[in-house]
């Protein structure tokens, strides 16, 4: 029997002409048997890299995903699109399970979701010994990482996958992972015989912001001002502060729940069900909510507080703006931030290396914070991203540049002292030793000789640390994620040698905390629809409300039905035959059959011949 192609299973099954940045590449790879690690920014398309794979080869692709919530909404989404696929989960009956079994071992099941827990138990891979499988899909794949901020113990197992089934190949996903996480990811899973994809972390449609800490309730509903009907998230650090912030949304007339551990399951689920079908609810929770929520239309993520790492950071960020459309990222910080997460790590009962990892990553989110320029270009350097461009005009340092002093000098006396000790040492000896401080590390190792030693006493200890953190913020150096060690980049030899200059902010967090008000101001988002006639806005409305109506009815989340931008189509070109409803983005065959008529005729009793 002959294949389909990876072109006509995208336009047919999933509606889409064609494919986006280097998912066909990737696709391709696959179908090969070959082994593919891809590091893609969250709405790159990644689902489509293993399913259209799924379904070309011949057998049952198995995808490990680590959240219920997450499996379902794609087994449902899959099922739309006409896919036989189910998940095996602790919510399923007893009838549920044994449907699926039956379906797996007659093949008439094509794509199955699973946890790394349910999976590498041996009675399950027992049971997968005896059947067809095409492919694994490990998603999320940074949860297997102990250099990562979700670290999850049970994905480690997973790396038997590839010695148990060594002629099934794997591909692993993420959106969030830099260097160390990436390299523990390809040793782990696939011993190394992985070809990597990393397509970048850009999100250029979300505006990032940062404002220093003062007074976050007043912060908050400053920021909320013009943006009275948006989905949003805020994010708090405890259970108290997310009560207290969403009553504080409430009381000014925001449409504002709740989401944290203490709430039972039942009022948790309650809430997220609101909040995927209401188009104008604000989710305020702490970091339990998050993961798997495929929402794309949040138009903004707001931290009340400093979050644990740049990893976290960006995939909480990464919830704004899937649909492409303008989105912002909103944070607050503050020294009692810094104090807290500080305490935090020294309190995880986890070994010196691991407390050593997770302060580096937040310095590494310090430095993010207090960059002298650009924050996007800050954030992609960490995550190893050599952007092309110096500012990317869609942040606040670019919208408002906050006053810096030229410090080239003074980094090239930081610089120069972390390559005269061999790039071996932290933060801490590199100061000492710019300092003048005598330790006992710095006379054993002869480093009070070094033609670096005490030029750098006019500046204080917090100085020369927020210098180290914004050279790292403009890529002039890098930190060893195991130890700890400062390391030269190519810029950073450049600025040696006196090729690149660097500016320097003073105090940002002492000065800012003072009183001085931030002149930074809300972007209004851009309406999504504001291109369209009125009369198409209108009908697009009541497509949304449709949408959701039918979503209601069948249990799931209404972009599972259709999403935005298939509604905005619809509302443009009101379709009036199936073949013209078949040419609308994101519908393929099987939603063509199932919703066709139905739209056809909503869209010829509510839409305008014009």
């Amino acid at each position: 029997m002959h294949s389909p192609s990876a072109h006509s299973l995208l336009k047919d099954v999933f509606g889409y002409d064609q494919f986006r940045g280097k998912q066909e590449e990737i696709i391709d790879q696959v179908v090969a048997g070959e082994n593919i690690l891809a590091v893609m920014p969250t709405g790159a398309g990644k689902s489509l890299c293993f399913q259209v794979p799924g379904l070309i080869r011949d057998g049952l692709t198995i995808v490990i995903s680590p959240l219920i919530s997450l499996m379902q909404n794609q087994v449902a989404a899959l099922r739309i699109a006409g896919v036989a696929a189910a998940s095996l989960n602790s919510n399923n009956s007893f009838e549920d399970n044994r449907d699926i079994w039956r379906d797996m071992q007659t093949g008439a099941l094509k794509f199955l979701y699973v946890s790394p827990e349910k999976l590498m138990t041996e009675s399950m891979l027992s049971a997968m010994d005896n059947l067809n499988i095409n492919l694994f899909a490990i998603d999320e794949a940074h949860c297997i990482s102990q250099w990562g901020a979700a670290f999850r113990p049970e994905y480690e197992d997973l790396g038997q996958l590839h010695r148990r089934y060594p002629d099934v190949p794997i591909i692993a996903l993420t959106a969030t992972a830099d260097q160390a996480t990436r390299d523990q990811i390809c040793e782990k899973i696939f011993s190394n015989q992985v070809t990597r994809y990393l397509t970048g972390f850009d999100r250029p449609n979300i505006t990032l912001n940062v404002e220093i800490k003062n007074g976050w309730k007043k912060q908050i509903l400053a920021f909320m001002k013009g943006r009275p009907k948006e989905n949003g998230i805020v994010y708090c650090l405890s259970r108290k502060k997310t009560e207290e912030a969403a009553k504080a949304l409430v009381d000014k007339g925001y449409h504002a729940l709740a989401y944290h551990a203490g709430m039972s399951n039942q009022q948790r689920e309650e809430n997220l069900n609101r909040f995927m079908a209401e188009p104008d609810l604000i989710m305020v929770a702490t970091i339990a909510f998050g993961m798997g929520i495929d929402k794309p239309d949040i138009r903004f993520v707001f931290h009340t507080d400093l979050p644990s790492s740049p990893e976290a950071y960006y995939q909480e960020i990464g919830r704004a703006g899937r649909d492409g459309n303008p989105a912002v990222a909103h944070m607050l910080y503050g020294m009692d931030d810094i104090r807290m997460r500080r305490m935090f790590i020294d309190n995880e009962k986890s070994d010196e290396g691991h407390k050593r990892r997770g302060h580096q990553r937040l310095n590494a989110l310090l430095s993010f914070c207090e960059a002298p320029e650009c924050r996007r270009v800050s954030l992609l350097h960490y995550f190893g991203d050599d952007p092309d461009y110096a500012k990317c005009g869609n942040c606040d340092l670019c919208d408002n540049p906050q006053e810096t002093i030229e410090a080239t000098e003074i980094g090239q006396k930081l610089v120069s002292a972390i390559y005269r000790t061999g790039q071996n040492f932290g933060v801490t000896h590199i100061i000492d030793i710019l300092r003048g401080k005598v330790t006992d590390k710095v006379a054993q190792l002869s480093h009070d000789e070094l033609p670096t030693f005490g030029v750098g006493q006019d500046l204080g200890i917090n100085e020369w640390k927020a210098v180290a953190r914004q050279l790292m913020a403009r890529g002039f150096l890098l930190s060893d994620m195991e130890y700890g060690a400062l390391k030269i980049t190519g810029s950073g030899v450049q600025l040696l040698k006196g090729q690149e200059s660097f500016r320097y902010r003073p105090d940002v967090i002492l000065k800012s905390a003072a009183g001085s008000k931030s002149g930074r101001k809300a972007r209004k988002t851009q309406d999504m629809i504001s291109d369209l006639p009125e009369a198409a806005q209108e009908l697009f409305l009541q497509l949304k409300h449709f949408r959701a109506q039918i979503a209601k009815t069948r249990g799931v989340p209404a972009y599972v039905i259709f999403s935005d931008k298939s509604l905005i189509d619809m509302a443009q070109h009101q379709p009036q035959t199936l073949a013209e409803f078949g040419e609308i983005y994101g519908v393929g065959a099987s939603k063509t059959t199932e919703f066709g008529a139905l739209f056809i005729e909503f869209i010829t009793d509510h839409g305008s011949t014009g």
